[in-house]
């Protein structure tokens, strides 16, 4: 982080110390020590009272620090996301293999349990929608982009969104013949 290099700099051309920068902050001179030292990073009511007394805008005291800091919430979202779909993967494959024995040999238990399952799989699919639509993703490809921290130019984007609408009711369609499929085939093995 460059803002408590950019703090120290300031607050040494004004003259003060780290506990004339305290009192003026309405902080202790430990919390100054800590924001000069990149322990940790002052508030937003903090950052504003700062570059009004420093004489500086908001951006030219945070300056670099606006990057760094989306590029490391940006690595957390795709990491998160990353790891959520890929159990929502898993599981969906289970998902779609388990019905046709779990029912033959459990009967209703069989189907007891596969509603549990699928119950938990679908807060699990809910939990990868909010991550898609915190991070405006939908498609495929703005999907890819994402996991591999890349960002889509505006006219590939402005595409993507155009295709939002058709590819949501061809994945339900497709993921449904796919079960059946699987459904049939279980069928005709124990049947």
């Amino acid at each position: 982080m460059e803002i408590g290099n950019r703090i120290k700099e300031h607050r040494a051309a004004k003259g003060w110390n780290q506990d004339i920068l305290a009192e003026k902050t309405y902080v202790s001179r430990q919390t100054v020590s800590s924001w000069e030292n990149n322990r940790s990073y002052p508030d937003i009511k903090s950052l504003l009272l700062m570059s009004e007394l420093f004489g500086v805008t908001l951006d030219d005291l945070v300056k670099g620090d606006v990057d760094m800091m989306k590029r490391e919430v940006t690595g957390e979202s795709i990491r998160e996301f990353n790891r959520v779909s890929n159990i929502y993967g898993a599981g969906f494959i289970i998902g779609i293999l388990i019905p046709y024995p779990l029912i033959r040999f459990f009967g209703i238990w069989g189907i007891i349990a596969y509603v549990l399952y699928m119950t938990a799989l679908l807060i699990l699919a809910w939990r990868v929608e909010i991550l898609k639509k915190q991070n405006d993703i939908q498609t495929y490809k703005e999907i890819l982009a994402f996991t591999e921290g890349k960002d889509l130019g505006k006219d590939e984007k402005t595409a993507e969104i155009a295709k939002r609408p058709y590819q949501k009711i061809l994945l339900a369609i497709g993921a449904g013949a796919i079960t059946l499929c699987v459904f049939i085939i279980m069928h005709l093995i124990f049947g």
